[in-house]
């Protein structure tokens, strides 16, 4: 099984790179947002590996953190979910967005995600939450994130407003200083 390749970026596409390591060029399928994070053609890069083995097809799919890598692998595991759809979900979200998502029961979520309906994110759902680290999730939702969307809920801002808002803020700002510029996004007219 192959879980890591160092080598050098010899080729970038949209949803992929080829990596050239030990001599031989490796497809590696990425997500934009991993793809956004890796350095140039000629540059030598890290990634960890999950390798996908169908009948007619060896896949490898790359991560720049063991914890995308497992959520990617922990999706897979849910039934009726490829690895194109867990690609999608985590192209579409963060793990912490995912982790809060599941912790919510947050359909809305589930669903912005292309490919995904209703039915399937109570799949994902119902899967998912006994297979999340219960400390981890108790983390993200009580985390001044948690306690920003619980405020701007209580405002009446709707799930799509709030996530967009808050996918965009820095971390380790205080609450307050978050409520001030989640705020000051929405009366401009909410998330890009």
């Amino acid at each position: 099984m192959i879980g890591r390749l160092r080598g050098v970026i010899v080729e970038r596409e949209q949803d992929a790179i080829v990596l050239e390591a030990g001599g031989v060029g490796y497809v590696v399928s990425v997500t934009p947002r991993t793809l956004v994070t890796l350095p140039g053609v000629g540059e030598e890069v890290v990634l960890h590996v999950h390798l996908h083995v169908r009948e007619d097809q060896l896949a490898l799919f790359g991560f720049d953190s063991v914890l995308d890598k497992n959520l990617f692998r922990l999706l897979l595991g849910v039934s009726g979910v490829g690895p194109k759809v867990a690609m999608a979900i985590l192209a579409t979200m963060t793990s912490d967005q995912l982790t809060v998502a599941v912790a919510r029961d947050d359909l809305d979520a589930l669903t912005a995600v292309p490919g995904i309906g209703k039915r399937s994110a109570q799949k994902l759902l119902l899967e998912l939450k006994p297979k999340l680290d219960i400390l981890e999730v108790a983390a993200v939702v009580a985390g001044p994130l948690g306690e920003v969307r619980e405020a701007l809920e209580g405002l009446g801002y709707g799930s799509d407003e709030i996530r967009g808002t808050l996918a965009d803020m820095p971390d380790g700002l205080a609450i307050e200083e978050l409520l001030r510029r989640s705020l000051q996004q929405l009366g401009r007219g909410g998330a890009s």
